[in-house]
């Protein structure tokens, strides 16, 4: 059983989207328009800096080794390599809300999610489409009707994909085609009482997934089964099975979304625990 977490960095505004590569976390730093990369020792590099007007979220690698960035607001996934930051793709026209978390295949096919609608507002929810994006650009919808695809993971076959409905209170699957086209969708674990955020994938195909409403991460398996559960002192936002072995459990924390709020107090945290079964799959 995992134990608990202890703090790796502070000082933060808002943190989402990690994940472990090439040796390093990288995590978007939300509410400061920031992606940042950290490797074992602690030592933080400012990978890209999108200023005050985007908000980065999910991360992803092209095979080439070029970073794939969601910038939130304008709806758009980025594509940053030397000499600049390029438009892959606009997804204005099917996401409704601000898009938010991804997952990128060995093939550089990103699966983008969005928020459907201002949930903060008070609107009445609107189901969310899922986008997959090639690596040239073209984009189309693989998946409709979700409430609020957050966290994405794919195994390591490739063939099925996992989302966290975060206000569905569930993990969905999905079969993956040659083409990414997804088809036979079911629920992998109904989790009423939690808000699947960022998640990620172990070796034994059971999925961890950060729940900010219970302040805490658990570890799934398929059917629903909690058998792991880390408690933490604010609000687990993501998690990242990282380090040497993949068997370190890295955990996004924060006092508050409030982007003001975030942005002035620089209350969230990276915090880590150590899991016995390894990280796989994607990312």
């Amino acid at each position: 059983m995992a134990s608990t977490p202890i703090v790796v960095a502070s000082g933060f505004a808002f943190l989402e989207g990690p994940r472990w590569h090439d040796g390093r976390l990288f995590v978007s730093d939300m509410h400061a328009g920031k992606v940042i990369a950290l490797d074992e020792s602690g030592t933080q590099e400012t990978i890209l800096d999108l200023g005050d007007e985007r908000q980065p979220s999910g991360l992803g690698w092209l095979p080439d080794g070029r970073i794939l960035v969601v910038s939130m607001v304008d709806r758009k996934l980025l594509r940053h390599e030397d000499g600049g930051t390029t438009v892959v793709a606009d997804l204005s026209a099917i996401a409704t809300y601000h898009t938010n978390d991804m997952v990128v295949d060995a093939l550089g096919r990103a699966y983008v999610g969005n928020f459907g609608w201002d949930f903060e507002s008070g609107q009445k929810p609107v189901p969310a489409k899922l986008a997959l994006v090639l690596p040239d650009g073209t984009t189309s919808v693989v998946a409709e009707d979700l409430l609020f695809p957050n966290g994405t993971v794919i195994t390591p076959d490739g063939k099925t994909l996992i989302v966290g409905e975060s206000f569905g209170a569930r993990l969905t699957a999905f079969d993956v085609a040659t083409d990414g086209s997804l088809s036979n969708r079911r629920i992998f674990a109904q989790l009423d009482g939690k808000i699947p955020d960022g998640i990620c994938l172990d070796a034994e195909n059971a999925v961890w997934l950060a729940s900010p409403v219970s302040n805490e991460v658990v570890r799934v398996r398929e059917g629903g089964e909690v058998v792991d559960r880390v408690a933490c002192d604010q609000m687990a936002i993501a998690c990242m099975l990282g380090g040497a072995d993949r068997r370190t459990l890295y955990v996004l924390t924060s006092p508050s979304t409030n982007r003001e709020e975030c942005r002035q107090k620089r209350g969230a945290r990276i915090e880590s625990v150590r899991v016995d079964v390894p990280g796989a799959g994607f990312p």
